[in-house]
Protein backbone atom coordinates (compact mmCIF):
# COMPACT_ATOMS: atom_id res chain seq x y z
CA UNK A 1 0.00 0.00 0.00
CA UNK A 2 1.10 3.55 -0.66
CA UNK A 3 1.16 6.02 2.19
CA UNK A 4 -2.09 7.59 0.96
CA UNK A 5 -3.81 4.22 1.36
CA UNK A 6 -3.18 4.45 5.08
CA UNK A 7 -5.64 7.35 5.18
CA UNK A 8 -8.41 5.14 3.84
CA UNK A 9 -7.48 2.12 5.97
CA UNK A 10 -8.43 3.76 9.28
CA UNK A 11 -11.39 5.77 10.54
CA UNK A 12 -9.23 7.96 12.74
CA UNK A 13 -6.85 10.71 11.73
CA UNK A 14 -3.72 10.17 9.61
CA UNK A 15 -0.99 12.75 9.18
CA UNK A 16 1.90 12.37 6.73
CA UNK A 17 5.11 14.39 6.27
CA UNK A 18 4.19 17.71 4.69
CA UNK A 19 0.74 17.90 6.27
CA UNK A 20 0.22 21.15 8.21
CA UNK A 21 0.00 19.54 11.67
CA UNK A 22 2.42 16.66 11.11
CA UNK A 23 5.39 18.07 13.06
CA UNK A 24 3.22 18.92 16.05
CA UNK A 25 1.59 15.48 16.04
CA UNK A 26 4.95 13.70 15.82
CA UNK A 27 6.45 15.71 18.68
CA UNK A 28 6.85 13.75 21.93
CA UNK A 29 6.41 15.12 25.44
CA UNK A 30 10.13 15.76 25.74
CA UNK A 31 10.66 18.47 23.14
CA UNK A 32 14.41 17.81 23.11
CA UNK A 33 13.61 14.55 21.25
CA UNK A 34 12.91 14.51 17.51
CA UNK A 35 10.89 11.71 15.91
CA UNK A 36 11.37 11.18 12.15
CA UNK A 37 8.35 8.99 11.58
CA UNK A 38 6.61 7.95 8.36
CA UNK A 39 3.12 8.76 9.62
CA UNK A 40 1.13 9.64 12.71
CA UNK A 41 -2.17 7.82 13.22
CA UNK A 42 -4.78 8.79 15.81
CA UNK A 43 -6.68 5.52 16.07
CA UNK A 44 -10.45 5.63 16.55
CA UNK A 45 -10.89 2.05 17.76
CA UNK A 46 -9.34 -1.42 17.90
CA UNK A 47 -10.17 -1.99 14.23
CA UNK A 48 -7.98 1.00 13.36
CA UNK A 49 -5.15 -0.48 15.41
CA UNK A 50 -5.46 -3.76 13.48
CA UNK A 51 -5.47 -1.89 10.18
CA UNK A 52 -2.32 0.03 11.10
CA UNK A 53 -0.55 -3.21 12.05
CA UNK A 54 -1.56 -4.79 8.74
CA UNK A 55 -0.33 -1.75 6.82
CA UNK A 56 2.96 -1.76 8.72
CA UNK A 57 3.53 -5.46 8.03
CA UNK A 58 2.81 -4.95 4.33
CA UNK A 59 5.25 -2.03 4.07
CA UNK A 60 8.00 -3.37 6.33
CA UNK A 61 7.56 -0.69 8.97
CA UNK A 62 7.27 -0.80 12.74
CA UNK A 63 4.40 0.59 14.81
CA UNK A 64 5.33 2.62 17.90
CA UNK A 65 2.52 3.49 20.29
CA UNK A 66 2.80 6.68 22.33
CA UNK A 67 -0.49 7.63 23.98
CA UNK A 68 0.95 10.79 25.56
CA UNK A 69 4.50 10.88 24.18
CA UNK A 70 6.25 10.35 27.51
CA UNK A 71 9.32 8.11 27.36
CA UNK A 72 10.15 8.80 23.72
CA UNK A 73 13.72 8.17 22.57
CA UNK A 74 13.74 9.45 18.98
CA UNK A 75 15.01 6.09 17.77
CA UNK A 76 11.99 5.29 15.61
CA UNK A 77 12.94 6.49 12.13
CA UNK A 78 10.41 5.59 9.41
CA UNK A 79 8.04 3.98 11.91
CA UNK A 80 4.32 4.63 12.14
CA UNK A 81 3.56 6.56 15.30
CA UNK A 82 0.26 5.41 16.79
CA UNK A 83 -1.60 7.70 19.16
CA UNK A 84 -4.44 6.30 21.26
CA UNK A 85 -5.74 9.52 22.77
CA UNK A 86 -9.28 8.69 21.64
CA UNK A 87 -9.28 5.63 23.90
CA UNK A 88 -10.20 7.95 26.74
CA UNK A 89 -12.93 6.28 28.80
CA UNK A 90 -12.71 5.72 32.56
CA UNK A 91 -15.32 3.47 34.17
CA UNK A 92 -15.24 2.84 37.93
CA UNK A 93 -16.81 -0.24 39.49
CA UNK A 94 -16.68 0.93 43.10
CA UNK A 95 -18.15 -2.27 44.50
CA UNK A 96 -15.48 -4.46 42.88
CA UNK A 97 -12.84 -1.70 43.27
CA UNK A 98 -11.87 -1.96 39.61
CA UNK A 99 -11.34 0.72 36.96
CA UNK A 100 -11.59 0.02 33.24
CA UNK A 101 -9.32 2.61 31.68
CA UNK A 102 -8.75 3.36 28.00
CA UNK A 103 -5.16 3.30 26.83
CA UNK A 104 -5.12 7.02 26.10
CA UNK A 105 -6.13 8.04 29.62
CA UNK A 106 -3.85 10.04 31.90
CA UNK A 107 -3.48 9.32 35.59
CA UNK A 108 -5.18 12.54 36.65
CA UNK A 109 -8.41 11.35 35.01
CA UNK A 110 -8.28 8.03 36.85
CA UNK A 111 -7.57 9.67 40.18
CA UNK A 112 -10.41 12.16 39.82
CA UNK A 113 -12.90 9.41 38.98
CA UNK A 114 -11.66 7.06 41.72
CA UNK A 115 -11.52 9.79 44.38
CA UNK A 116 -15.29 10.25 44.11
CA UNK A 117 -15.58 6.76 45.62
CA UNK A 118 -12.82 7.09 48.25
CA UNK A 119 -10.50 5.02 46.05
CA UNK A 120 -7.15 5.49 44.32
CA UNK A 121 -5.16 3.95 41.53
CA UNK A 122 -1.41 3.44 41.84
CA UNK A 123 -0.56 6.69 40.10
CA UNK A 124 2.75 8.44 39.70
CA UNK A 125 3.58 11.96 40.81
CA UNK A 126 2.42 13.81 37.68
CA UNK A 127 -1.28 13.76 36.68
CA UNK A 128 -0.56 14.15 32.95
CA UNK A 129 1.51 10.96 32.66
CA UNK A 130 -0.34 8.29 30.70
CA UNK A 131 -1.60 5.15 32.40
CA UNK A 132 -0.39 2.89 29.58
CA UNK A 133 3.31 3.63 29.28
CA UNK A 134 3.65 3.97 33.04
CA UNK A 135 1.97 0.63 33.74
CA UNK A 136 3.68 -1.26 30.93
CA UNK A 137 6.99 -0.18 32.49
CA UNK A 138 6.01 -1.19 36.02
CA UNK A 139 5.18 2.24 37.40
CA UNK A 140 5.90 3.41 40.94
CA UNK A 141 4.82 6.54 42.74
CA UNK A 142 3.58 7.71 46.10
CA UNK A 143 1.54 4.58 46.87
CA UNK A 144 4.09 1.98 45.82
CA UNK A 145 5.63 1.30 49.24
CA UNK A 146 2.19 0.28 50.48
CA UNK A 147 0.68 -1.40 47.40
CA UNK A 148 3.58 -2.16 45.06
CA UNK A 149 4.06 -1.50 41.36
CA UNK A 150 1.19 -0.19 39.24
CA UNK A 151 1.68 -3.28 37.10
CA UNK A 152 0.87 -5.45 40.14
CA UNK A 153 -2.64 -3.94 40.18
CA UNK A 154 -3.49 -5.02 36.61
CA UNK A 155 -6.37 -7.50 36.47
CA UNK A 156 -6.86 -7.67 32.69
CA UNK A 157 -5.50 -6.04 29.55
CA UNK A 158 -7.38 -5.44 26.31
CA UNK A 159 -4.96 -5.61 23.40
CA UNK A 160 -4.54 -5.98 19.68
CA UNK A 161 -1.77 -8.47 18.95
CA UNK A 162 0.74 -8.35 16.12
CA UNK A 163 -1.60 -10.43 13.91
CA UNK A 164 -4.37 -7.85 14.37
CA UNK A 165 -6.50 -9.89 16.75
CA UNK A 166 -8.32 -8.11 19.56
CA UNK A 167 -8.10 -9.99 22.85
CA UNK A 168 -8.76 -9.60 26.56
CA UNK A 169 -5.71 -10.99 28.35
CA UNK A 170 -5.83 -12.27 31.93
CA UNK A 171 -3.75 -14.53 34.14
CA UNK A 172 -6.02 -17.42 33.16
CA UNK A 173 -6.46 -16.75 29.44
CA UNK A 174 -2.80 -16.14 28.52
CA UNK A 175 -0.44 -16.23 31.52
CA UNK A 176 2.76 -15.64 29.50
CA UNK A 177 1.52 -12.52 27.74
CA UNK A 178 -0.19 -11.28 30.91
CA UNK A 179 3.12 -11.61 32.75
CA UNK A 180 5.03 -9.69 30.04
CA UNK A 181 2.50 -6.84 29.85
CA UNK A 182 2.85 -6.17 33.59
CA UNK A 183 6.17 -4.34 33.59
CA UNK A 184 7.92 -5.74 30.51
CA UNK A 185 7.34 -2.70 28.29
CA UNK A 186 5.28 -2.19 25.16
CA UNK A 187 6.90 -4.68 22.80
CA UNK A 188 4.34 -7.48 22.89
CA UNK A 189 0.96 -6.04 21.89
CA UNK A 190 -0.84 -2.74 21.51
CA UNK A 191 -2.94 -1.98 24.57
CA UNK A 192 -6.41 -0.54 24.07
CA UNK A 193 -7.65 -0.71 27.68
CA UNK A 194 -6.74 -1.78 31.21
CA UNK A 195 -8.66 -3.23 34.11
CA UNK A 196 -6.93 -1.98 37.25
CA UNK A 197 -7.49 -2.76 40.89
CA UNK A 198 -8.29 0.29 43.00
CA UNK A 199 -7.44 0.73 46.67
CA UNK A 200 -9.26 2.38 49.58
CA UNK A 201 -7.93 5.84 50.34
CA UNK A 202 -10.47 7.81 52.34
CA UNK A 203 -7.74 10.15 53.64
CA UNK A 204 -4.36 11.33 52.40
CA UNK A 205 -1.83 13.76 53.86
CA UNK A 206 1.22 15.16 52.11
CA UNK A 207 3.11 18.08 50.71
CA UNK A 208 6.48 19.74 50.41
CA UNK A 209 8.68 21.48 52.97
CA UNK A 210 11.49 23.56 51.47
CA UNK A 211 14.63 25.22 52.83
CA UNK A 212 17.51 27.18 51.32
CA UNK A 213 20.36 25.05 49.98
CA UNK A 214 22.56 25.90 52.98
CA UNK A 215 20.47 23.44 54.99
CA UNK A 216 21.05 20.54 52.59
CA UNK A 217 23.02 18.39 55.02
CA UNK A 218 20.48 18.88 57.80
CA UNK A 219 17.60 18.14 55.43
CA UNK A 220 19.40 15.02 54.25
CA UNK A 221 19.70 13.87 57.86
CA UNK A 222 15.95 14.37 58.26
CA UNK A 223 15.37 12.37 55.08
CA UNK A 224 17.41 9.40 56.31
CA UNK A 225 15.70 9.48 59.71
CA UNK A 226 12.26 9.47 58.10
CA UNK A 227 13.03 6.75 55.57
CA UNK A 228 14.85 4.51 58.06
CA UNK A 229 11.72 3.81 60.08
CA UNK A 230 8.90 4.90 57.79
CA UNK A 231 5.73 2.80 57.80
CA UNK A 232 4.68 1.46 54.40
CA UNK A 233 2.02 4.18 54.23
CA UNK A 234 4.68 6.93 54.18
CA UNK A 235 6.86 7.76 51.16
CA UNK A 236 9.50 10.50 51.27
CA UNK A 237 11.57 12.02 48.46
CA UNK A 238 14.48 14.46 48.80
CA UNK A 239 14.81 17.16 46.14
CA UNK A 240 17.68 19.56 45.44
CA UNK A 241 17.00 22.34 42.93
CA UNK A 242 19.20 24.86 41.16
CA UNK A 243 16.88 26.65 38.76
CA UNK A 244 18.35 29.55 36.76
CA UNK A 245 17.35 32.89 38.21
CA UNK A 246 16.36 31.38 41.56
CA UNK A 247 18.26 30.68 44.76
CA UNK A 248 19.23 26.99 45.22
CA UNK A 249 16.86 25.05 47.46
CA UNK A 250 16.39 21.68 49.11
CA UNK A 251 13.04 20.06 49.87
CA UNK A 252 11.41 17.00 51.35
CA UNK A 253 8.27 15.81 49.58
CA UNK A 254 6.09 13.17 51.17
CA UNK A 255 2.74 11.40 51.04
CA UNK A 256 1.09 9.58 53.91
CA UNK A 257 -1.79 7.22 53.14
CA UNK A 258 -4.08 7.65 56.10
CA UNK A 259 -5.37 9.97 58.78
CA UNK A 260 -3.74 13.43 58.55
CA UNK A 261 -3.19 13.49 62.31
CA UNK A 262 -1.16 10.28 62.08
CA UNK A 263 0.65 11.67 59.05
CA UNK A 264 1.64 14.74 61.03
CA UNK A 265 2.94 12.55 63.85
CA UNK A 266 4.99 10.40 61.47
CA UNK A 267 6.55 13.50 59.90
CA UNK A 268 6.90 15.61 63.06
CA UNK A 269 10.70 15.64 62.55
CA UNK A 270 10.12 18.16 59.76
CA UNK A 271 9.29 20.76 62.40
CA UNK A 272 12.69 20.34 64.06
CA UNK A 273 14.53 22.32 61.39
CA UNK A 274 13.83 26.03 61.18
CA UNK A 275 14.38 28.32 58.22
CA UNK A 276 11.47 26.88 56.18
CA UNK A 277 10.80 28.95 53.08
CA UNK A 278 7.78 26.99 51.80
CA UNK A 279 5.42 24.48 53.40
CA UNK A 280 2.48 22.91 51.54
CA UNK A 281 1.65 20.14 54.03
CA UNK A 282 -2.02 19.31 54.40
CA UNK A 283 -4.86 16.90 53.63
CA UNK A 284 -5.18 15.89 49.97
CA UNK A 285 -7.51 13.84 47.81
CA UNK A 286 -6.10 11.23 45.39
CA UNK A 287 -6.94 13.65 42.57
CA UNK A 288 -4.62 16.25 44.13
CA UNK A 289 -1.55 14.03 44.35
CA UNK A 290 0.23 16.08 41.68
CA UNK A 291 0.28 19.08 44.02
CA UNK A 292 3.04 17.51 46.12
CA UNK A 293 5.86 17.90 43.60
CA UNK A 294 4.07 20.38 41.29
CA UNK A 295 5.92 18.97 38.28
CA UNK A 296 5.47 20.67 34.89
CA UNK A 297 2.32 19.62 33.06
CA UNK A 298 3.29 21.06 29.68
CA UNK A 299 5.82 19.57 27.22
CA UNK A 300 9.39 20.78 27.74
CA UNK A 301 12.97 19.89 26.74
CA UNK A 302 14.85 17.74 29.23
CA UNK A 303 17.67 15.26 29.77
CA UNK A 304 17.43 12.71 32.56
CA UNK A 305 19.31 9.86 34.18
CA UNK A 306 17.91 7.33 36.65
CA UNK A 307 19.76 4.88 38.89
CA UNK A 308 19.15 2.64 41.88
CA UNK A 309 21.26 3.24 45.01
CA UNK A 310 22.54 0.53 47.33
CA UNK A 311 23.01 2.90 50.30
CA UNK A 312 23.59 6.49 51.35
CA UNK A 313 27.09 6.38 52.83
CA UNK A 314 29.51 9.32 53.08
CA UNK A 315 30.68 9.01 49.46
CA UNK A 316 27.08 9.20 48.23
CA UNK A 317 26.35 12.17 50.48
CA UNK A 318 29.41 14.05 49.22
CA UNK A 319 28.37 13.49 45.59
CA UNK A 320 24.63 14.08 45.84
CA UNK A 321 24.32 16.51 48.75
CA UNK A 322 27.55 18.49 49.04
CA UNK A 323 28.41 19.05 45.38
CA UNK A 324 26.59 21.63 43.23
CA UNK A 325 23.49 20.59 41.31
CA UNK A 326 24.24 22.83 38.31
CA UNK A 327 24.32 22.49 35.39
CA UNK A 328 21.44 20.14 36.29
CA UNK A 329 18.11 21.46 37.53
CA UNK A 330 17.28 18.73 40.01
CA UNK A 331 18.74 15.86 42.01
CA UNK A 332 16.04 13.63 43.46
CA UNK A 333 16.40 10.70 45.87
CA UNK A 334 13.35 8.52 46.52
CA UNK A 335 12.97 6.19 49.46
CA UNK A 336 11.90 2.74 48.20
CA UNK A 337 11.39 -0.51 50.10
CA UNK A 338 8.09 -1.77 51.43
CA UNK A 339 5.92 -3.60 48.90
CA UNK A 340 8.30 -2.70 46.06
CA UNK A 341 10.87 -5.10 47.50
CA UNK A 342 8.55 -8.07 48.01
CA UNK A 343 8.30 -10.75 45.33
CA UNK A 344 4.77 -11.79 44.39
CA UNK A 345 3.94 -15.38 43.44
CA UNK A 346 1.81 -14.13 40.54
CA UNK A 347 3.87 -10.97 39.87
CA UNK A 348 4.62 -9.58 36.44
CA UNK A 349 7.84 -8.97 34.54
CA UNK A 350 8.79 -5.97 36.69
CA UNK A 351 9.53 -8.06 39.77
CA UNK A 352 10.79 -6.68 43.09
CA UNK A 353 13.50 -4.06 43.51
CA UNK A 354 15.73 -4.60 46.54
CA UNK A 355 17.72 -1.37 46.39
CA UNK A 356 16.50 1.00 49.12
CA UNK A 357 16.71 4.24 47.12
CA UNK A 358 16.20 5.54 43.60
CA UNK A 359 18.13 8.46 42.13
CA UNK A 360 16.77 10.72 39.40
CA UNK A 361 18.82 13.46 37.74
CA UNK A 362 17.23 16.11 35.51
CA UNK A 363 18.64 18.81 33.27
CA UNK A 364 17.17 21.32 30.83
CA UNK A 365 17.53 19.84 27.34
CA UNK A 366 18.57 22.94 25.42
CA UNK A 367 21.22 22.51 22.69
CA UNK A 368 23.85 24.71 24.32
CA UNK A 369 23.55 22.78 27.63
CA UNK A 370 23.56 19.19 26.37
CA UNK A 371 27.30 18.62 26.58
CA UNK A 372 27.63 20.03 30.09
CA UNK A 373 24.63 18.09 31.37
CA UNK A 374 25.80 14.80 29.91
CA UNK A 375 29.25 15.42 31.40
CA UNK A 376 27.67 16.07 34.81
CA UNK A 377 25.68 12.84 34.58
CA UNK A 378 28.93 11.00 33.97
CA UNK A 379 30.71 12.73 36.85
CA UNK A 380 27.96 11.80 39.28
CA UNK A 381 27.64 8.16 38.21
CA UNK A 382 31.43 7.74 38.16
CA UNK A 383 31.70 9.18 41.66
CA UNK A 384 28.94 6.91 42.95
CA UNK A 385 30.74 3.85 41.61
CA UNK A 386 29.55 0.65 43.26
CA UNK A 387 26.82 2.54 45.14
CA UNK A 388 24.72 2.27 41.97
CA UNK A 389 23.86 -1.14 40.64
CA UNK A 390 23.46 -0.36 36.94
CA UNK A 391 19.91 -1.65 37.13
CA UNK A 392 17.10 0.87 36.84
CA UNK A 393 13.32 1.05 36.61
CA UNK A 394 12.05 0.77 33.03
CA UNK A 395 10.25 4.10 33.38
CA UNK A 396 13.57 5.76 34.35
CA UNK A 397 15.30 4.73 31.10
CA UNK A 398 16.54 7.62 28.96
CA UNK A 399 17.39 7.95 25.26
CA UNK A 400 20.51 5.95 24.44
CA UNK A 401 19.85 3.39 27.19
CA UNK A 402 18.67 -0.19 26.72
CA UNK A 403 15.75 -2.17 28.14
CA UNK A 404 18.38 -4.69 29.26
CA UNK A 405 19.22 -2.35 32.17
CA UNK A 406 15.69 -2.73 33.56
CA UNK A 407 15.66 -6.54 33.90
CA UNK A 408 17.75 -9.36 35.28
CA UNK A 409 19.17 -11.84 32.77
CA UNK A 410 16.47 -14.49 33.23
CA UNK A 411 13.62 -11.99 32.94
CA UNK A 412 15.15 -10.41 29.85
CA UNK A 413 15.61 -13.81 28.20
CA UNK A 414 11.99 -14.72 28.91
CA UNK A 415 10.73 -11.39 27.55
CA UNK A 416 12.78 -11.82 24.38
CA UNK A 417 11.38 -15.30 23.83
CA UNK A 418 7.82 -14.04 24.24
CA UNK A 419 8.55 -11.22 21.80
CA UNK A 420 9.91 -13.61 19.16
CA UNK A 421 6.92 -15.92 19.56
CA UNK A 422 4.22 -13.24 19.60
CA UNK A 423 5.67 -10.80 17.06
CA UNK A 424 8.13 -12.72 14.87
CA UNK A 425 8.35 -9.90 12.31
CA UNK A 426 8.97 -7.25 14.99
CA UNK A 427 6.11 -5.04 13.83
CA UNK A 428 5.36 -3.66 17.31
CA UNK A 429 8.19 -1.61 18.78
CA UNK A 430 8.44 -0.15 22.27
CA UNK A 431 10.35 3.04 23.05
CA UNK A 432 12.90 0.70 24.67
CA UNK A 433 12.62 -2.63 22.84
CA UNK A 434 13.64 -5.82 24.60
CA UNK A 435 15.44 -7.00 21.45
CA UNK A 436 17.36 -3.75 21.13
Amino acid sequence: MANENLRTAVRGGVLLPGDPDFDRAAQPWNTAVTQSVAAVVEAADAADVAAVLEYAADTGRAVVTQPTGHGATGDIDDAILLRTGRFDSVDIDAERRVARVGSGVRWGQVQAAAAAHGLTGLAGSNPVVGVTGYTLGGGFGWFARKYGWAADAVRAVEIVDAAGRAQRVTADSDPELFWALRGGGGDFAIVTAWELELFPLPQLYGGRVMWSAERSREVFDLFTELTDDAPAELSVWLQRYEIPGMAPTVALDFAYLGDPAQGRRHTARLDSLDGVIADTRGPLTPAEIGRITAEPTDPSPSLSRGELLTDLDDAVVKTLIDEPVAPLLNIQIRGLGGALARPLPDGGARGPVTEPYALYLLGLGLPHLLGDIDKRFGEITDALGSHITGAKPYTFLAPGESAAAAFDADTLARLREIKRNRDPHNVIRANFPVLG
